[in-house]
């Protein structure tokens, strides 16, 4: 049977935290709708790790977080700017589109998931014309796709630009965790010009949950029904905030990423093949030929490979080193 212990941190159990919180959350009847207790203490416990007085809303997928938070910061006829390995742009089947009413994505390229600052210039110095979708937001993914972390500054002269020009920007955090488990400062978000915060709780070792962070409380105007109509207001909200609590109440989920990006650092070590962007987070990508990386399959092992040509394993808050050591037995006979 195929193991896939670093195919995904999407393919993790809920860590014990969480399900703990999800459980204790299972007692009595409440309000609905996100109005409950519940939701309201894992709302705080969001804005305390940021360190903001934002609006807060918790849903089932960063996919439904990221398109929605979009179609917040565009009409139809405006485009988004993202990298073009974004996981806006690569994974989401067009649902920013779909959820925009038509919004479009302009990709940007840049080394290891990050936007060159450079390539900024041209699209925000474009004219606006009748016959293409003029640029209204910027979204960034941090950590990136790749397993690269920005740092407050480099997130910093990106949106600079972006925000002079009066436009939105969107931070997409699915492994949020694992950049702040890598040093990056969770209290720099509010001050650095982001408009709508993703948090990841799915990847960071949650039944499926996200959290909406709006901090330009205009966009937080009729939130709510923007949810409705995406189906992503769920009446027992309760049981997508609970595992916020579990996780952030006693510091479970740096600790957790602090594990997962240590796992990926011992991991690019052990592994015998060339390592190909900065493991800074929980995610190694390695040169790979398509003979070994079927051979890999055959072993029992699946894992990816990536939009660059690259072949990813990713870790997680479960990821145990005596998986590495196996599958780095497996990768050692390949070679």
């Amino acid at each position: 049977m195929a193991r896939y212990d670093f195919a995904s941190d999407n393919t993790a159990p809920a860590t014990p935290e969480a399900m703990a919180a999800l459980v204790a959350a299972n007692s009595g009847f409440t309000s609905g709708y996100g109005t409950d207790t519940v939701t309201a203490r894992a709302a705080d416990l969001v804005r305390q790790m940021l360190d903001a007085d934002a609006e807060v809303r918790f849903v089932a997928s960063g996919t439904a977080a990221n398109a929605i938070s979009l179609a917040a910061l565009c009409r139809p006829f405006e485009s988004v700017l993202a990298h073009e390995h974004a996981h806006v742009c690569t994974d989401e089947t067009g649902a920013p589109g779909l959820f925009g009413h038509g919004l479009g994505l302009v990709g940007l390229p840049g080394a290891s998931g990050k936007i060159d600052p450079a390539g900024l210039a041209a699209p925000l110095a474009a004219p606006d014309v009748s016959h293409r979708q003029p640029i209204a937001a910027l979204s960034l993914t941090n950590a990136t796709e790749y397993g690269t972390v920005y740092a407050a500054s480099e997130l910093a002269a990106l949106i600079a630009p972006v925000k002079a020009k009066g436009y939105g920007v969107h931070l997409d955090g699915a492994r949020l965790a694992n950049a702040a488990a890598a040093g990056f400062d969770l209290k720099a978000i509010a001050g650095l010009g982001v408009d709508i915060l993703v948090v990841g709780g799915t990847k960071a070792g949650m039944p499926p949950t996200e959290a909406v962070v709006i901090f330009d409380r205009a966009i937080a105007r009729r939130f709510d029904a923007r949810l409705k109509q995406g189906g992503q207001l769920p009446s027992k909200g309760r049981f997508y905030a609970a595992p916020f609590i579990g996780m952030l109440q006693d510091g479970a989920l740096l600790r957790h990423a602090t594990h997962a990006n240590a796992m990926a650092r011992r991991l690019a070590e052990r592994l015998p093949l060339r390592v190909t962007h900065a493991v800074e987070a929980n995610a190694v990508f390695v040169e790979m030929d398509a003979a070994r990386l079927a051979a890999l399959h055959a072993a029992g092992w699946f894992v990816y490979r990536f939009l660059d040509g690259s072949v990813r394993f990713m870790c997680s808050w479960a990821t145990t080193e005596s998986a590495i050591d196996e599958i780095a037995e497996a990768a050692h006979r390949l070679v």
